[in-house]
């Protein structure tokens, strides 16, 4: 109960912070504008630990999103429904929509072991869809992701893991732990962020630096944790409303809005720092409704 404690306690904080926040926000007026395009934008992110590493599969080991992001579109009849109930998301003209697919993948350090190692995470794989709506009020953006998707066989993480090896990484090993993976399950997730993209920012050679500091809470059977963090960008300044990438739940947060320039490229780096107070993990603690191997959280 106690790491359930410390989650409601951190929430409880984050919650008063947001209050604060929007009263603030109701004196200030932030710098940025919302988008006034109708831009579609599509964003395909592949997150592997072979690239950049010596190719070990383990942990966190592939994630890939397909995203579809609608500046200024029509609003989903689930976005009123969610305007209701949830305080703190309002939608107005400044509201966007994304819809997003994808699969993660998780495994021990030795993929090669057909045995499932006791003191190692399981092997696990989440295939999921969501959507997302994303609005700005006055200085801070807030963000909203509803996903729903399966944990287990269905997720068809063998499947992926295997022919990847085969035909993409040939020289990889096969993996042979996959009969030890969590059980079938439904996976639900809600996320709300609060974000400041212009809490500070200054420009430089025709460069634009800024921090965005940022925060939130996720609940679900797949993840329950509350984040505060913030990113640091370095992008052109004639194209300083591009955002962050959307990036493979549940990391950084981003939108992936791209401001076509004048000359049709562009670019944006960033980096950024999270700390999470974390109640639940489903990929370390295991199956919620089954029993099914799993490892302390440390």
């Amino acid at each position: 109960m106690k790491p359930m404690f410390a989650f409601l306690l951190f929430t409880a904080s984050l919650l008063t912070a947001n209050l604060g926040a929007a009263e603030e926000g109701q004196k200030t007026t932030g710098k940025t504008s919302p988008p006034v395009s109708d831009d579609k934008i599509i964003t395909v992110v592949v997150e592997n630990d072979s690239i950049g590493t010596r190719g070990t599969d383990k942990n966190y080991t592939s994630g890939v999103r397909i995203g579809y992001y609608d500046i200024n579109a029509e609003m989903p009849e689930l976005a009123y429904v969610i305007d209701d109930y949830i305080p703190t998301f309002e939608v107005s003209k400044t509201s966007s929509v994304f819809y997003s697919f994808g699969q993660n993948l998780y495994s021990p350090q030795d993929i090669t072991q057909s045995d499932q190692d006791p003191n190692d995470r399981p092997w696990a794989a989440h295939l999921y869809a969501s959507m997302g709506l994303v609005t700005q009020t006055d200085d801070h953006l807030d963000e909203l992701e509803i996903s729903l998707g399966i944990v287990g066989p269905w997720a068809l993480g063998e499947q992926a893991q295997k022919f990847v090896h085969k035909y993409v990484t040939p020289d990889s090993p096969t993996p042979k732990g996959w009969s030890h993976q969590l059980k079938n399950e439904p996976a639900l997730m809600v996320g709300w962020q609060r974000r400041y993209p212009n809490y500070f920012d200054t420009n430089v050679m025709g460069l634009n630096i800024g921090v965005s500091p940022y925060f939130g809470a996720t609940l679900g059977n797949v993840h329950t944790f509350a984040n505060v963090g913030a990113n640091l960008r370095l992008t052109p300044y004639e194209d300083i409303r591009q955002d962050a990438p959307m990036r493979v739940r549940p990391a950084l947060p981003g939108t992936g809005y791209f401001d076509i320039p004048e000359n049709k490229w562009s670019w944006y780096a960033f980096m950024g720092l999270e700390g999470r107070a974390v109640a639940h993990n489903i990929f370390l603690d295991g199956n919620t409704f089954a029993d099914s191997h799993s490892v302390l959280k440390v």
